[in-house]
């Protein structure tokens, strides 16, 4: 599950970057790298524990 997460993470930056560059769907793509953090906060959160 955490490998799809970072998988979703590094798409949503890609566009993110790509959006900015171009200036392209404006606030669209500032939601989209809100998702990315909220994503790689709760991956980091409830990464995995140590034994």
């Amino acid at each position: 599950m955490a490998r799809i997460l970072w998988i979703i993470l590094v798409v949503i930056l890609a566009v993110w970057i790509i959006g900015f560059l171009l200036d392209v769907a404006g606030g669209l793509i500032h939601i989209l790298l809100i998702i990315a953090a909220i994503i790689l906060i709760v991956n980091l959160i409830s990464g995995r524990k140590g034994v």
